[in-house]
């Protein structure tokens, strides 16, 4: 498909705004960058502002030297002989903060520095970090529902949310107050960037909808529409001419801002798209997708360049390498190190990150972030020793000895992006202005700014990051230090973060020769007992116990004695406990092999009726499992024997078995409701036609059974975090039911 010459549209907002989004003079194709260097290095930095800001010394509390990270230095012990170097590890775990009091909905990392995090929750409150160190800095108001998405922009100075609402906030971080509400879309809103050079932000909702939003001006400059599902993921090319879409209809879409079009459609992918990202050199285009696969698109040809589909787990999150040498993907507990010409994989590094959510890249280092309920995690990797490669075979890192930097790779005749002059590049004088007059000119009304506050909780870590300092210093800024990395045998401590109105106490450890053999603990401040509030829905993912019983998947017994137990029955309980736990789970297998006999048959229906004839819901969502990655696999028939198993998931405790369950009934709404629903409203046929009876029947039997789980839909429709959103979704798809 070869790519037409762009036309403005008549919107005269969009006509306004298009010069400040396409500023670089159209080359020979189109209104493509015209062929020139390469993406210069000053092009993702910040501008005088962020460099004034990092002056300060220890801005972000990297920690030690460089050196830290990779092997530590011989040095002469007492004896005067040489030490052995000091083996460290090439990933650890930096911290753990309890990020919010409720659960964490959403996680971002600044791109610039590595070093901002920023956490959205099911508290509507946004949280702003230092990474490394666990009291919040500043604590964003003014959302009435859980935040859904975030985003900072290049310079780390503004940072967007999008709530289940659908309204988007900007604050202004150094001035510590709201610059812009923006309503619009009537869902969630999934996914948010920043223009790389304009003052514009791109929204994607559950409504299908793309937004194009002029923060300046509190308005939306375009709407472009053309996915049919929820937009996960929203990418502005490093020009900042293209936009991509990636959603839940299978498909990455390309748009041309300039032209307020759609350029192209990539089709492939077999599942939800999760992910986009722009290659920052070349032509080319990165996804990655719930059916375990990472295309590249050449942006030139409009084609796939190549597919890696080796992956075990979905794709959730993508990142190149500052040079585009390579890719970075994040996977439950590993990250690798991919190529595309041809597709390989260079590297499998094991980190116990679980499932990461955001990757930044800082002095040779990876900073990989994940959540769980409501605590944060951040993890380190060092890239000195991950090999970016195919000189060297991949596979797991052992050795202790930094890599040799490889040269970057890819297609020499693949067309390279040319980044406009803009006032980052140029001189600036420096104004001592006072902090009435730096802070944003344009802000909201009073109303809104009283409804949306900025807490700052450390005035010092506040101070040294985000205010930049009034004069220039002498020498140049100190970069950031890279996180010293721990030996291989020491274990790493979790920290916990600090609340407001709660005094830091830092403590050093002591030698172990100076440990006292008692250490008196201070007293608790409050007698009352810090009791956990039952869980109406266990989490699939958490840190520790929850206490689950294996006698829940048994057959209850009746009159079972409730008695103090001493030591001896305790340790006979704990066994018995071992025992009936083996009991379940040999039960399992001997019903996952029944089923499986009847599935290698070939015949689904047959396998989901012998899943549903054991009475076992566990037996019942692992078979879905497997269903729902094959949406052909379902018929109609099929679907009147899982209906009622579905509205008994949707009803369950068991965070794993809603989602199955939620899956599985959005597959089904999206592929069988409207034949239900013509089938129903259509006049009797002339004739006998058995054919036709047959399928008004299991019609008729289905849209009973929706019916039955559209008043649970709608009940649990208001709750809030993942599982709101996905009953909001199936919601509004069981709309036309009512």
């Amino acid at each position: 498909m070869r790519r037409q010459p762009p036309h403005w549209p008549r919107s005269p907002r969009l006509q306004e705004a298009a010069p400040r989004l396409a500023r670089p003079p159209r080359g020979r194709r189109g209104n493509r960058p015209s062929r020139g260097c390469h993406w210069p290095s000053a092009s993702r930095s910040p501008g005088n502002r962020r460099a004034r800001r990092r002056g300060g010394a220890g801005s972000w509390g990297g920690g030690a030297a460089a050196a830290g990270a990779g092997p530590g230095p011989r040095s002469l012990d007492s004896g005067g002989e040489m030490a052995a170097p000091v083996s460290t590890k090439a990933a650890w775990k930096l911290q753990e903060i309890t990020a919010h009091s409720s659960n964490v909905s959403s996680l971002v990392l600044g791109k610039s520095s590595g070093r901002l995090l920023a956490t959205g929750g099911d508290d509507c409150r946004v949280n702003i970090w230092s990474v490394n160190k666990p009291n919040c800095i500043m604590s964003l108001t003014g959302h009435t529902s859980p935040i859904e998405s975030l985003q900072i922009n290049i310079n780390e100075e503004l940072i967007v949310a999008g709530s289940q609402s659908g309204s988007i906030r900007v604050w202004d971080l150094e001035a510590a107050k709201i610059l812009r509400t923006l309503f619009g879309h009537k869902a969630n809103i999934c996914s948010l960037d920043f223009h790389p050079f304009g003052s514009f932000v791109a929204s994607g909702s559950l409504d299908t909808n793309i937004k194009l939003w002029d923060v300046r001006r509190k308005g939306c400059v375009f709407r472009y529409k053309g996915h049919t599902q929820a937009v996960r993921c929203l990418r502005f090319s490093p020009d900042g001419k293209w936009l991509a879409s990636a959603a839940d209809d299978h498909t990455v879409k390309l748009w041309d801002l300039a032209a307020g079009k759609m350029m192209f459609e990539f089709t492939g992918h077999a599942g939800p798209v999760n992910v986009v990202e722009f290659h920052p050199n070349e032509y080319l285009l990165a996804s990655g997708s719930s059916d375990r696969t990472v295309r590249f698109w050449d942006l030139e040809k409009f084609q796939v360049v190549s597919c890696i589909e080796e992956e075990a787990t979905p794709v959730r999150c993508v990142l190149f390498n500052p040079d585009g040498c390579c890719l970075y993907s994040g996977f439950q507990d590993s990250l690798r190190v991919y190529g595309w010409e041809p597709e390989r994989c260079f590297d499998v590094v094991l980190v116990n990150w679980g499932k990461v959510a955001d990757l930044s890249i800082c002095n040779n280092q990876l900073i990989g972030v994940s959540y769980a309920q409501s605590t944060v995690s951040s993890f380190v990797v060092d890239l000195s020793r991950v090999t970016k490669s195919g000189s060297v075979p991949h596979g797991l890192i052992r050795d202790d000895k930094p890599l040799v930097q490889p040269t970057p790779t890819g297609s020499s005749l693949r067309r390279i992006y040319d980044r406009p002059s803009t006032s980052c590049s140029k001189p600036q004088r420096v104004k001592h202005n006072s902090e009435s007059e730096r802070r944003s000119p344009s802000s909201e009304d009073d109303r809104d700014e009283k409804e949306s506050k900025a807490e700052i909780q450390n005035p010092e870590d506040y101070k040294e990051i985000f205010q930049p300092k009034n004069a220039i210093s002498r020498t140049p800024p100190r970069n950031n230090e890279p996180f010293p990395a721990p030996p291989e045998d020491e274990p790493v401590t979790a920290k916990e973060a600090v609340k407001p109105n709660q005094a830091v106490e830092v403590q050093t450890p002591l030698p172990k020769q100076e440990l006292p053999d008692q250490i008196q603990r201070p007293p608790i401040a409050s007698s009352t007992p810090v009791t956990r509030a039952e869980l109406s829905v266990i989490p699939a993912a958490r840190n520790e116990p929850i206490g689950l019983k294996a006698t829940d998947f048994l057959p209850a017994v009746k009159n079972q004695s409730q008695t103090e137990l001493v030591d001896e029955e305790a340790v006979s309980q704990i066994r018995k406990g071992h025992e009936t736990m083996c009991v379940v789970l040999t039960s399992r297998h001997k019903n996952l092999d029944t089923v499986r006999a009847v599935w290698s048959t070939g015949d689904i229906k047959n396998s989901v009726d012998s899943a549903v004839a054991i009475n076992d819901l566990s037996v019942v969502v692992d078979l879905l499992n497997i269903v729902n990655q094959k949406a052909s696999l379902w018929k109609l028939d099929l679907c009147t024997v899982v209906l009622p198993q579905i509205e008994k998931l949707l009803q369950s405790k068991y965070e794993s078995y809603v989602q199955t369950g939620c899956t599985s009934l959005k597959l089904i709404l999206q592929r069988f409701l409207p034949l239900i629903t013509d089938m129903l409203a259509a006049p009797p046929s002339v004739g006998v036609d058995i054919t036709r009876e047959e399928r008004l029947h299991k019609c008729k039997l289905c849209y009973k059974q929706l019916k039955n789980i559209s008043n649970i839909v709608k009940n649990k429709s208001g709750l809030s975090g993942r599982h709101g959103s996905a009953f909001r979704e199936l919601h509004l798809l069981m709309a036309v039911l009512e």
